[in-house]
């Protein structure tokens, strides 16, 4: 064989192997293709239906964390409410309490000075209970005084009468005796 044959061979077997090669990869490569497309469009819609459900799952835990934080703010709205009333009542209260106090405070302060005065009262009725008991002693025993003077003055007025019964009897007997 001549070396021309070589040059000519070996590029027609390669030709040929590259046309087998071809031939096979060329049927293959079309359905592999779809095959890859196909894949591709699968995982693309496998990737939206995963996509629309996580947001779907997204929306329903968006709307349930909504109804929870409503709920949450109704309820501390309800407890706001409830402390501010426990607030109003507790000051109500306190100044009741103070309304209270400033009211006991001047009752007590008012009933310490009708204390004072009735005290002082008693103290006045028991000086005047005193002096009216040193009176009663001192009228008993001036009445007793005036009661003796009354029975020497009445026995110094019979005394006196009955001095002047005898003067008059001496007079009498004296003037009958000049007369006689």
């Amino acid at each position: 064989m001549k070396k021309t044959h070589v040059y000519f061979l070996v590029p027609l077997i390669g030709l040929i192997a590259f046309g087998a090669v071809y031939w096979n990869f060329s049927e293959g490569y079309e359905a592999q293709l779809a095959k890859e497309q196909a894949d591709i469009r699968a995982k693309k819609e496998e990737k939206l239906r995963e996509e629309a459900k996580n947001r779907e799952k997204a929306i329903q835990d968006a709307l349930a964390a909504q109804e929870r934080r409503k709920a949450e703010r109704a309820a501390k709205e309800l407890k706001d409410k409830a402390d501010a009333e426990a607030r109003q009542l507790a000051r109500e209260a306190l100044e009741k309490a103070q309304r209270d106090q400033q009211k006991l405070a001047q009752q007590v302060e008012r009933l310490e000075k009708d204390i004072k005065l009735e005290k002082d009262a008693i103290a006045e009725i028991e000086a005047t209970k005193k002096r009216t008991i040193e009176e009663q002693e001192f009228l008993k025993t001036y009445v007793r005084q005036a009661e003796s003077n009354v029975k020497s003055l009445s026995e110094v007025l019979d005394k006196i009468a009955a001095a002047d019964n005898a003067r008059a009897q001496a007079e009498a007997l004296a003037a009958r005796a000049r007369n006689s």
